[in-house]
């Protein structure tokens, strides 16, 4: 009869890698100071690039992560990808801040329903979604999903009672009526 070998698990280490500093320690508790901090970057971009800011509880920037480069009407991210470095850096906050290449500033559908399942997944993360700011153009105007009044944070209540967890219910998304 044949020995069978041990049961073996890969171990991993994750690690927030440092690049070189891109910008200043200027404390981000508006739109503005996030515009003025990447939007110029952005601005430049002949994509779409989404970038997710964290910061302390303070408003004191931890680090800047670009999560996507897209094409020039569109950027995929998942929530997954947008927490990485937010989790890594242990932040109190995020500013997700994206450009529109074309220089229109209205929010797309999915720039709608990214920032609807941010703002429910950060609650649950205890990560706060501080804003969704869209740059582009010159770089002179931007859109705040904040400043216009539509971050709205869910009030999510979690169970007491393991006998009133209900796991048949269908989660909402975005798009009115359309389950998951």
């Amino acid at each position: 009869m044949q020995e069978q070998e041990p049961f073996k698990l890969e171990v991993v280490s994750v690690r927030l890698v440092k690049d070189a500093p891109l910008f200043s320690d200027h404390k981000i508790t508006t739109p503005q100071d996030a515009v003025k901090v990447v939007g110029d970057f952005l601005c430049e971009m002949d994509r779409e690039v989404l970038c997710i800011i964290n910061l302390k509880s303070d408003g004191s920037p931890i680090n800047c992560s670009i999560v996507s480069m897209g094409a020039v009407d569109q950027t995929i991210a998942e929530p997954r990808e947008l927490f990485k470095a937010s989790i890594l850096s242990n932040a109190a906050k995020m500013i997700l801040v994206h450009n529109h290449p074309s220089g229109s500033l209205t929010p797309s559908k999915q720039d709608t329903m990214i920032t609807d399942r941010m703002l429910k997944l950060t609650d649950l993360m205890g990560i706060t979604l501080h804003d969704h700011v869209i740059v582009g153009g010159d770089n002179s105007q931007y859109f705040s999903f904040n400043e216009k009044g539509l971050l709205e944070h869910p009030k999510i209540y979690l169970s007491t009672d393991y006998k009133s967890l209900d796991f048949g219910k269908t989660a909402m998304v975005a798009e009115k009526g359309k389950a998951r």
